[in-house]
């Protein structure tokens, strides 16, 4: 079958026992899971987040991935550690605004992306599979995204329907 739910399940189990799922979190620390078919690959994360001031901080992200035969494990974690990445930047920084017709932003200097010391810890781990080769690429954006937004959820209780997340 084209979308198998057994290897979907498999990403899920296996993020969510890396990332503590079953576990409390810790104090003032709330956690979101997600997962999603993408590329013809399977992955799933789990976000820790707490907030403070209004402002999300992300502490770590676990995410699990199954793309068929890895022919270069170590390219896959690094794809999934950089798209960890750019699903944060989605869910909590990057914005397109316009002002009378023109972008406000005309570069990255005015386009704000996740730093060095706002990174969370990133694990990856890819399910060893006899499958065929899948995508990689940037598979690990939409869980990211979506296990922060549903963290940033679990901890005030209201779902959240627009992209970036802004609390207050």
């Amino acid at each position: 079958p084209f979308f198998d739910t057994g290897r979907l399940r498999r990403v899920l189990e296996l993020a969510a026992a890396k990332g503590d799922w079953a576990k409390p979190a810790p104090r003032g620390r709330f956690r979101g899971i997600a997962g999603g078919f993408v590329f013809g690959s399977y992955v799933a994360s789990v976000a820790e987040v707490s907030i403070a001031r209004g402002q999300v901080r992300v502490h770590r992200i676990v995410a699990a991935a199954d793309c068929g035969t890895a022919v270069n494990p170590q390219g896959v974690v690094k794809q999934i550690e950089g798209g960890s990445i750019d699903g944060m930047n989605l869910a909590l920084k990057l914005e397109i605004t316009v002002d009378k017709g023109a972008v406000v932003q005309k570069s990255f200097a005015d386009y704000p992306l996740v730093r060095m010391r706002e990174a969370p810890v990133v694990e990856a781990h890819v399910v060893n599979s006899a499958e065929p080769p899948t995508g990689i690429g940037e598979i690990a954006v939409p869980p990211a995204m979506g296990a922060i937004v549903n963290a940033v959820s679990a901890a005030d209780g209201k779902r959240l329907r627009r992209l970036p997340i802004r609390l207050g």
